[in-house]
């Protein structure tokens, strides 16, 4: 799967302002719903924070993938924000997250849900451009070091 092709610049903020869990996650949904990407934007909150409740999408190395899936979404669609700073966010390795990509997917659609939350943690997996993404001060910025990480 390409993040370029679900994650649109706009929907990348650098830095996020929220500095918890809730805020940062309301946040990216608040910004997928001025991209007109939901049909309704507190059924997404709900769906990402309920999920949120069964098990932390706090991977680890700083990094967090919320995600939920509801019918207030017509296609899959991804969102993402870089804290500086960090934000507690339960992740299993106790340190705080400073890359947060969201994702938000049709109920009936599981593949590429699924597909783009592997692609997401095999990207991190590369320290570097960890470093640098998370270092990006613009949302073009960030969505530039996507781009040319995909492009490898």
């Amino acid at each position: 799967m390409i993040l370029t092709q679900i994650l649109q610049p706009t929907c990348v903020k650098a830095p996020l302002k929220g500095t918890d869990k809730d805020s940062v996650i309301a946040e990216l949904v608040d910004t997928l719903a001025e991209c007109g990407l939901l049909v309704d934007k507190d059924a997404v909150l709900e769906a990402v924070l309920v999920r949120e409740q069964t098990r932390s999408t706090g991977i680890g190395s700083g990094i967090a993938i919320p995600h939920g899936k509801c019918a207030a979404v017509n296609e899959l669609v991804m969102a993402m924000g870089i804290s500086p700073e960090g934000i507690e966010f339960d992740s299993v390795d106790s340190k705080p997250v400073h890359i947060v990509a969201l994702l938000a997917s049709p109920s009936d659609r599981t593949g590429p849900h699924i597909q783009a939350l592997a692609t997401i943690s095999r990207m991190m997996l590369d320290d570097e451009f960890k470093a640098k993404l998370q270092n990006a001060t613009s949302p073009e910025a960030a969505y530039e070091l996507i781009s040319a990480k995909e492009h490898e």
